[in-house]
C-alpha cells in the first residue's frame, strides 16, 4: 500500500481532527507524586499528544494539569498509544471524561487568543487586553477554527 493508502487509512480511524499547539503541560500517573512537566504536541475534543521522556504503557491513567492558563485545566486521561522517537517518546491520550475532553478543547481556542494577543505586541506594538485579543482573534478567525 503507498503513502496515500496508508494517509487515508489513518484519517478513517481518527475520530477526531488533531489542531497543532505546543503548551506546557503537567501529569502525574496514577499511585505516584511525582509531577512531571512536558509540552503538548497537539490536542482535538479526544485527547492530547505530547513528548515525554518516559516510555508510558497503554492504558495508564494519568491526570493531566495545564497550570498556564486561566481557569487552570485538570483532567484524567488515558494513554492510548505511545512511539518509540529517537530521543524521546511521543504519548497519545484520550479524555476519560467527556466534559475534560470538551474543557480542553476551549483551552485550546485560549492558547489561540494568548498567541495572537502576542504576535500584535511583537510584530504590530499593540499591547492588547485578554478581552480585546479574544474579541479580535474570534472576529478574524473563529470562522476558521473547526468546531468541535
Amino acid at each position: 500500500m503507498g503513502a496515500t493508502g496508508s494517509v487515508k487509512k489513518t484519517e478513517q480511524i481518527r475520530k477526531y481532527i488533531r489542531h497543532p499547539v505546543e503548551i506546557p503541560l503537567d501529569y502525574v500517573i496514577t499511585g505516584e507524586s511525582f509531577e512531571k512537566r512536558e509540552y503538548s504536541q497537539n490536542i482535538s475534543i479526544g485527547g492530547i499528544c505530547f513528548r515525554t521522556e518516559e516510555k508510558l504503557t497503554s492504558g495508564l491513567i494519568l491526570l493531566i494539569k495545564i497550570p498556564t492558563i486561566d481557569p487552570k485545566f485538570e483532567g484524567v486521561g488515558r494513554v492510548v498509544w505511545c512511539l518509540d522517537k529517537e530521543n524521546y517518546f511521543e504519548a497519545g491520550v484520550e479524555f476519560v471524561d467527556e466534559e475534560d475532553a470538551y474543557r480542553a478543547r476551549l483551552i485550546e481556542q485560549i492558547c489561540y487568543i494568548k498567541k495572537y494577543q502576542k504576535d500584535m505586541l511583537e510584530q504590530e506594538d499593540r499591547d492588547l487586553s485578554d478581552e480585546q485579543a479574544a474579541e479580535e482573534w474570534t472576529r478574524i478567525f473563529a470562522k476558521n477554527f473547526p468546531a468541535i
